[in-house]
């Protein structure tokens, strides 16, 4: 039993190790993207460019920026128009009419842009917000882009085609891995089975993104929020304890045997690792990870002055740098933003991560039969494919979580210890994951006694303490806690952003304050409440957790759905028996048994 503690633990000491900075007679210079995420939010006195979180750099735009034009009928050479025709086409536009009108006293400039494009901004009077922006083609005179409201900041709002991905998302992609996800496991036999109605919620966050890709913000956002509610009301749902008594539920009936699913698993992940090396893009969050990596190895603060293209990307916690220093050190730090090959190998790294905990999990609930099914689950989700190609970092949280869990399964004397030191490396990658560090503290403490539950809950505090103290090392060696915090939970806090009901409407403040409330109160609450004590309830309780913290925040993105869907599939997934295996006999005091609780029960 030590022994298969030790695999967690091993995890940990892979992040552990990767603090050590690798001594390098030359390191590499990441340099910077094409420009900012936030393109081209140009101000009136001049043409810096700002950014946003989550957008990507290759969408529009160029490594000098818009170039200042004065008044002029006289175009610019190797130019068509002159600055005072653009300002007269962009003025004659329906759409500037109108915003100029409500802002009173505002006024247009006129930019160059790369290639033979002109860019025209209007500011508000003083020049204190960029109000509306219009692109224009010099050789044609004709208008491509108008954008007013937060599409003029948030260039990720506009649906710039390939900008998360680049084709993952084109239909004959996308399309394809929505049937490949769903159709081994259609039961014919049941076809009003709640599990497919599961399933289709699951890739309902599709129509969202649809709107999304099309630039209909005022759809897809409120389009994200049912599929959020109903897996969470499911999630809690799934928390009831079995009834005394109640004959377990069936084998999870495949539609193809497990053996065919294994092979669709390695063409799945050979599909997938093929796309990112040759189709996908490294959008911000991915190049910070290399940036703060480089800054670790190179001995340099971790928080604060980070390049202008990347002003933001110091806003997670220590974890998630940390865990890009080994891909740093063996690629180096890369050309453009959106070539960097150690944001690539770190996303693949990260997924393939996922995928093998996921197996190992399923293999101790179930056995190997749901193992093959959770991976093929995982390999086959758009969502996380969406993810991987974007070379994101969301998937190093769901394999920390996943850790977290896997050791947590255990009864051994050090499974609580690297629970803890596991939870706080998921909590200390995008923080979201800290609420859930109550349940995973309090989970498997009944049954064993009180002196038992005191040890196994000291156990996993310390390990939770001493990860977190080593994480912190390498920041807290050059930036105070103040800064840290100024830096990553006081700017998530602060910011505005339309991608959630929250930002986009307005005026929801208090609302949303019960939200957040509300959330809290719950990951407390699982972690006392009595509830179903396998690993199905545990998975649960984790997914219901950060699905209710994602409904309360500022900033909600799809990349976020990998968070929790792993969570989602083990519990739907894990209800069912194992069909390779006979029904498990019911043992009279799970605490006195060599086997984790998860499977003694359905």
């Amino acid at each position: 039993m030590l022994r298969r503690a030790l695999l967690p633990s091993a995890i940990a000491l892979w992040l552990a190790l990767s603090l050590t900075p690798a001594a390098v007679a030359a390191p590499s210079t990441v340099a910077g993207a094409e420009a900012g995420p936030r393109a081209h939010a140009v101000t009136a006195a001049g043409a810096r460019s700002s950014t946003a979180q989550g957008s990507p750099a290759s969408l529009t735009n160029t490594s000098t920026g818009p170039i200042p034009v004065p008044p002029s009928n006289i175009p610019p050479a190797g130019r068509r128009l002159s600055a005072n025709q653009v300002l007269a086409i962009a003025g004659a536009l329906p759409k500037m009419r109108a915003v100029r009108r409500e802002y009173r006293g505002s006024y247009g400039g006129a930019y160059l842009r790369a290639p033979l494009h002109w860019q025209v901004s209007y500011f508000s009077r003083g020049g204190k917000k960029e109000i509306a922006q219009v692109i224009i083609d010099d050789p044609s005179g004709r208008v491509l882009e108008q954008w007013t409201g937060f599409q003029v900041a948030w260039t990720m709002a506009r649906g710039y085609p390939g900008a998360f991905g680049r084709h993952v998302g084109a239909l004959y992609i996308w399309l394809p891995m929505c049937v490949l996800f769903l159709l081994p496991f259609i039961n014919f036999r049941r076809p009003l089975s709640l599990l497919h109605l599961d399933l289709l919620v699951l890739l309902s966050f599709s129509v969202s993104l649809a709107f999304f890709n099309h630039a209909n913000i005022y759809a897809s956002v409120p389009l994200s929020y049912p599929p959020l509610l109903y897996l969470l009301a499911r999630m809690l749902a799934l928390l009831r304890r079995p009834r005394p008594g109640r004959e377990p539920r069936g084998p999870l009936r495949l539609l193809v045997p497990a053996p065919w699913l294994a092979v669709g698993i390695v063409f799945l992940i050979g599909f997938r690792i093929g796309l990112n090396v040759t189709d996908a893009n490294v959008i911000d969050v991915g190049y910070a990870g290399v940036i703060g990596a480089q800054r670790i190895t190179e001995g340099r603060p971790l928080y604060g002055s980070y390049p202008a293209d990347n002003e933001h990307g110091d806003t997670y916690g220590p974890v998630n740098y940390e865990a890009y220093v080994p891909f740093q050190q063996i690629f180096g730090g890369g050309g453009r933003w959106d070539d960097l090959p150690a944001a690539h190998a770190a996303a693949i790294f990260f997924d393939l991560l996922a995928a093998a905990l996921l197996f190992l999990i399923g293999r101790r609930m179930r056995g190997p039969t749901l193992g093959v099914a959770l991976v093929y689950a995982w390999v086959s989700y758009p969502f996380t494919l969406f993810a991987l190609e974007s070379n994101s970092n969301d998937t190093l949280v769901a394999a920390l979580v996943l850790a977290a869990i896997l050791a947590a399964s255990y009864r051994s004397r050090l499974a609580p210890a690297a629970s803890g030191a596991l939870a706080a490396l998921a909590g200390l990658s995008k923080f979201a994951p800290l609420a859930l560090a109550p349940l995973l503290a309090m989970n498997g403490l009944g049954g064993g006694g009180r002196a038992s539950a005191a040890r196994r809950l000291a156990l996993f505090i310390a390990g939770f303490g001493a990860s977190a103290a080593l994480v912190f090392a390498p920041a807290l060696s050059h930036d105070s806690l103040h800064t840290i915090y100024e830096r990553t939970i006081a700017y998530q806090a602060n910011r505005g952003s339309p991608f959630s009901v929250w930002g986009l409407y307005g005026g929801l403040g208090t609302v949303q304050l019960l939200v957040e409330l509300a959330a809290v109160l719950l990951a407390l609450a699982l972690a006392v409440i009595p509830r179903r004590s396998d690993l199905v309830g545990l998975a649960a309780a984790c997914a219901a957790v950060l699905i209710a913290a994602q409904l309360g925040i500022e900033h909600w993105f799809y990349l976020y759905i990998p968070w929790f869907f792993p969570l989602v599939a083990l519990a739907l997934f894990g209800r069912f028996s194992d069909p390779a295996a006979p029904e498990p006999a019911a043992a009279s005091e799970p605490a006195r048994s060599s086997l984790p609780a998860a499977a003694l029960s359905s």
